[in-house]
């Protein structure tokens, strides 16, 4: 670690960042950017930001030796969410001390220490920015904390922007627990404004005081929902105020969850009716064909017909689990996890890939594999999703590969295409439901958005977790995580 900041560095590449910002870019691909300049600066190992939400938080992004931490989930009782978000905003905290599962993976690495800083908004953390340094390293002393923190409260103005951030879409919303309510002239400047719209808009009444009201207004007695620029809903009501003032009471309350719910169960609907079509058309197809021409059939028309029969069967079967397993509350439980043969599990699961897939696979694992802990068949549900969904998004023909390989505490199962690749703005979203990277009636690529969601799932439930990372020289990797015995 250097005794000093680069600060000559640091102001460069910060001019880097906010040249990506003025030019449109946002989100993910910025912040990796903040923590590719600061790591050098720093004369750090690596760096990592976490995201925070309501269900804990997780590693959106990393670089050096912490870029292995990408997808990392953080369970509120995690001791290190809680250390992240206890304490000063910014300290140096000795990882060796904090008593966690990836307290101890980093230790083992020898990252002994790092420099925490939280991004906050209004007192609300919606992250944490940490330095990294090895065991043999000088103490981060005041400088370092110091350029830490400014990058924290950078991070925090990013979220503040709702500019691609947050990556979960949780957001750095304070929750309203009453409605907000604002009283509105003629000319729908605010003349009264509650704590509770301060709390649901972001506005303080010093801010919204005799300024047009942020939204439109509906006509009296009518309920309008309104859109924001962050993309949360309100619901807005108005109703005229009695007396010669011609003036309105506004009452709005934050319905973005109430919105989303209902944007999911519309979409849950449409892509099971546009997603079903197709199989039970070709289906009712070929058996109309056998029904009304079998006598006229040669046997192998009638074999094909019965092969593609099948083929669409089994389609349509695969097709309603992943739909039914989505919609539950959770994966169905297949018991406890257990140390399990990874290699052997990898083999049979490869082997009864469909054959258009088996063919394009190929699997390199070494012989002194350790054995994992989980649960091996819903493991090969896991790899058939990520196999299938390389094998959607890259050419006919072209190699698949499985690998797996031991890291420390942990095993690793690798599934490499050379396909259109993943962009790092969505290497987040793709696991998300029913999110796809393209859509409309013309999307090139079939599917219902819910293979990545499923593996995600899955594979946090036994204690892992899975992340998607653009390829060198084209294509995407996508990796498995799981505990090793």
């Amino acid at each position: 670690m250097t005794d000093r900041t680069d600060y000559s560095a640091l102001i460069a590449g910060h001019t880097v960042v906010i040249e990506m910002i003025n030019s449109g870019d946002a989100g993910l691909p910025v912040l990796t950017q903040l923590l590719r300049v600061a790591q050098p600066a720093l004369g750090a190992a690596g760096m990592a930001f976490v995201e925070f939400a309501p269900s804990g938080g997780r590693v959106i992004a990393a670089t050096g030796a912490a870029e292995w931490t990408i997808g990392r989930p953080l369970p509120p009782s995690d001791p290190i969410t809680a250390c992240l978000l206890a304490g000063p905003r910014v300290q140096c905290v000795r990882t060796d001390r904090l008593g966690s599962q990836l307290a101890d993976e980093l230790t083992d690495r020898g990252l002994r220490r790092m420099v925490a800083s939280r991004a906050e908004i209004g007192g609300h953390a919606v992250g944490s920015l940490q330095a990294l340094y090895r065991a043999g390293d000088d103490e981060p002393g005041p400088e370092q904390r110091g350029v830490v923190g400014f990058l924290g409260a950078c991070i925090a103005h990013m979220y503040g922007d709702q500019s691609g951030l947050p990556v979960h879409g949780d957001g750095p919303v304070v929750a309203a627990l009453a409605d907000g309510l604002a009283v509105v002239d003629r000319d729908a400047h605010v003349r009264l404004w509650n704590p509770a719209a301060a709390d649901v808009t972001g506005r303080s009444a010093a801010e919204a005081i005799n300024k047009p009201l942020p939204f439109p207004v509906p006509p009296s007695g009518q309920v309008l929902d309104h859109r924001l620029p962050d993309g949360r809903w309100l619901r807005v009501t108005s109703g005229e105020l009695p007396g010669p003032g011609a003036l309105r009471v506004v009452t709005f309350r934050d319905i973005t969850d109430q919105q989303r719910h209902d944007h999911e169960r519309d979409l849950f609907v449409a892509v099971t009716s546009h997603e079903l079509r197709t199989p039970v058309t070709v289906i009712k197809g070929y058996a109309d064909t056998l029904n009304d021409h079998w006598e006229s059939l040669s046997d192998a028309d009638r074999r094909q017909a019965a092969q593609v029969i099948g083929q669409r069967a089994n389609e349509l079967a695969r097709l309603l689990d992943r739909l039914l397993s989505s919609a539950a509350e959770a994966w169905p439980d297949d018991g406890p996890a257990v140390p399990f043969d990874l290699g052997e599990t990898l083999r049979g699961a490869v082997a009864n890939l469909p054959g258009e897939l088996r063919r394009r696979s190929t699997l390199q694992f070494p012989a002194d594999l350790p054995r994992a802990i989980g649960r091996r068949q819903s493991l090969v549900t896991v790899l058939t999703e990520l196999v299938t969904n390389a094998g959607k998004y890259s050419p006919p023909g072209s190699p698949i590969e499985v690998s797996a390989a031991s890291d420390g505490p942990t095993v690793c199962v690798r599934v490499s295409d050379r396909g259109i690749g993943v962009r790092p703005e969505h290497v987040e979203r793709a696991f998300d439901r029913f999110w796809q990277g393209d859509s409309g009636d013309n999307r090139r690529y079939p599917g219902t958005g819910l293979g990545l969601y499923l593996v995600r799932r899955i594979v946090e439930q036994q204690n892992g977790w899975v992340f998607l990372r653009p390829r060198t020289g084209g294509g995407t990797v996508a990796e498995v995580r799981l505990p090793r015995r």
